[in-house]
């Protein structure tokens, strides 16, 4: 079995690829931003690079977790996430409330998809 890391630095990698999957490492906003919407969008934009570094892209999405630091961003979340997701294929999903390292992030996701 090979094991693939991608972008190591000492205390992760963004993504590891072990038998045909990507295990991408939670994804922050870069933006300043205080909107939700556009914190979501800033981190779905992350997630279609990485996924283009690793040869894959959302349509093979298999997997995605969301934590919100408050679920009141729940609905400004999904509005990013639906413009995004490939119809028809998205992935398993779960969304919940966490505190996140660093006040100002409203999001973090963490993904795997197939390659």
């Amino acid at each position: 079995m090979s094991i693939q890391r991608i972008l190591p630095a000492a205390r992760y990698s963004e993504a590891v690829i072990v038998n045909g999957l990507i295990f991408c490492a939670g994804m922050v906003p870069d933006t300043h931003s205080s909107d939700a919407t556009l914190q979501t969008e800033d981190v779905l934009a992350q997630i279609d690079a990485l996924l283009a570094h690793c040869g894959s892209d959302k349509t093979k999405l298999v997997d995605a977790t969301i934590y919100l630091a408050d679920m009141a961003d729940y609905a400004a979340m999904n509005l990013a996430w639906d413009n995004w997701v490939a119809p028809g294929q998205a992935p398993a999903r779960a969304t919940v409330q966490a505190k996140l390292a660093d006040p100002a992030w409203k999001i973090e996701i963490k993904i795997v998809a197939a390659i």
